[in-house]
Parts: structure tokens; C-alpha cells; sequence
């Protein structure tokens, strides 16, 4: 993904409230379903990370190993993610709600 791609992701992510927590027990099954049906429905989403620098590192280098997904910016506890949905919808991804505006 080029810079200029990502700069775009970054404006269009700057309006979005996060779409999931994850809290202490990390990357649990149930968290992991939910990130990925985030993703499919709207393709740029923020989550919120809960807990100390090292525990929110740890989760966010697990996110980015997740296949197509790349973690475009971080900032404190949240972080910006994007990743392809093989089906976009309009109405839910918020990149082609972001086109259309």
C-alpha cells in the first residue's frame, strides 16, 4: 500500500469512533470473529486496544499478521485497520461512504 493511499485511509478514519475493544484477554476467538466481520462489512475500522504499551503492541503486531489486513496508523490505544472485503457494500464500507460524500 503507497503513502498516499494510506494519508486517505488516515482522513477518512479520522471520523470514525472505534468499531471493537479489545480488552484484556486479548485476541479471543470471539474478538477475532467479530474483527473480521467488521472488516468485511467496512473495510477501514478503528479499534480500541485496552492495557499497557507492551499488551497493546503485542495486539496490534497479531492484527497485522491476520491475512490481507495492515494496520495503517496507531495512535495511543487505537488503531486505524484496513483490509479488502471481497463484497463491498456501499451502504457499510466506510471508504465508499467517504467517496460518495
Amino acid at each position: 500500500m503507497n503513502n498516499k493511499l494510506k494519508k486517505k485511509f488516515r482522513a477518512i478514519g479520522h471520523q470514525l469512533n472505534p468499531a471493537l475493544t479489545v480488552a484484556s484477554k486479548g485476541l479471543s476467538k470471539p474478538v477475532l470473529t467479530e474483527l473480521d466481520r467488521a472488516l468485511d462489512d467496512h473495510e477501514l475500522i478503528k479499534v480500541k486496544i485496552v492495557g499497557n504499551r507492551e499488551e497493546r503492541a503485542k495486539v496490534i503486531r497479531q492484527i497485522d499478521k491476520i491475512e490481507a489486513t495492515e494496520v495503517i496508523q496507531i495512535v495511543g490505544g487505537v488503531a486505524l485497520v484496513y483490509r479488502s472485503s471481497r463484497e463491498p457494500n456501499p451502504a457499510l464500507s466506510n471508504i465508499s461512504r467517504a467517496t460518495l460524500l
